[in-house]
């Protein structure tokens, strides 16, 4: 399957339902701040996949687990802070 991906400057639901979450680019920002839990409403109590990490402007995450990516089950919720960052989320 092909991935897809969305831009983000902000919090954001990213996808309802099952998927793979294939990697994360930081284009641009002072200090982005960005967690990704597996979701399908805007909640941080549901299980985390990614802990808040501080990314690298420019940086790309790859993730490698099962088949090159990690699965979610309920949907990918991403929360993103920091000043004005732009990140892009590719997933399945």
């Amino acid at each position: 399957m092909a991935a897809t991906y969305r831009n983000l400057t902000a919090t954001a639901q990213v996808k309802v339902g099952a998927g793979k979450l294939k990697s994360i680019f930081v284009s641009s920002g002072t200090a982005p701040t960005i967690a990704v839990y597996d979701s399908a409403t805007a909640s941080t109590s549901d299980p985390v996949i990614l802990a808040t990490f501080t990314g690298a402007t420019a940086g790309l995450y790859n993730l490698t687990g099962d088949d090159g990516g990690v699965y979610f089950s309920k949907g990918l919720y991403v929360v993103v802070g920091g000043t004005t960052p732009v990140i892009s989320v590719f997933y399945e």
